[in-house]
């Protein structure tokens, strides 16, 4: 074996670690949906940095949690879809960079027609206690139709 190879514990353990980080993904939609804003702020370390558009995000989950207060008001309810999960851990797998994408449909309160966004998420994850918590959560958009915010951050496409 070259020592450019992974043993079987290695990718063993890489992969338990890349499950583990779906889930804290799926996690955060499935609480975003069910309006949980307090166990969607548990996601995120206490400094963390959270951009939803260029002047929209947080930085601290104290911060963070109030810019949540407002899901159950403005939204009826919501579905986020996340895909195409990428995950590169530092060394120690103790620290990863995570891409997704995502759709994400909102019927608001208002009457309005429903937003959809399409675009991605760029995270940087930290272990904290052994737990998986996003450090710095970043959404950028490809596209978006009827949705409320209305400065996205590109997705950067060539």
């Amino acid at each position: 074996m070259t020592t450019t190879q992974k043993s079987t514990e290695a990718i063993v353990a890489e992969l338990a670690e890349t499950e583990k980080v779906h889930r804290l993904l799926f996690d955060y939609a499935f609480h975003l949906d069910m309006n949980h804003p307090d166990e969607i702020a548990a996601l995120f370390t206490e400094d963390c940095y959270v951009a939803y558009g260029p002047d929209f995000g947080a930085e601290g989950r104290t911060a963070y949690r109030e810019t949540l207060s407002g899901i159950g008001s403005f939204f009826t309810a919501t579905s986020h879809h996340v895909s195409n999960i990428v995950v590169d851990f530092g060394s120690d797998l103790a620290t990863a960079t995570v891409r997704s994408a995502l759709h994400a449909w909102h019927r608001y309160t208002k009457d309005r027609p429903d937003g959809h966004f399409f675009g991605q998420y760029h995270d940087e994850l930290v272990k904290v206690d052994g737990q998986w918590r996003f450090a710095r959560r970043e959404l950028r958009a490809a596209g978006v139709v009827d949705f409320h915010v209305k400065k996205q951050i590109p997705i950067g496409r060539a």
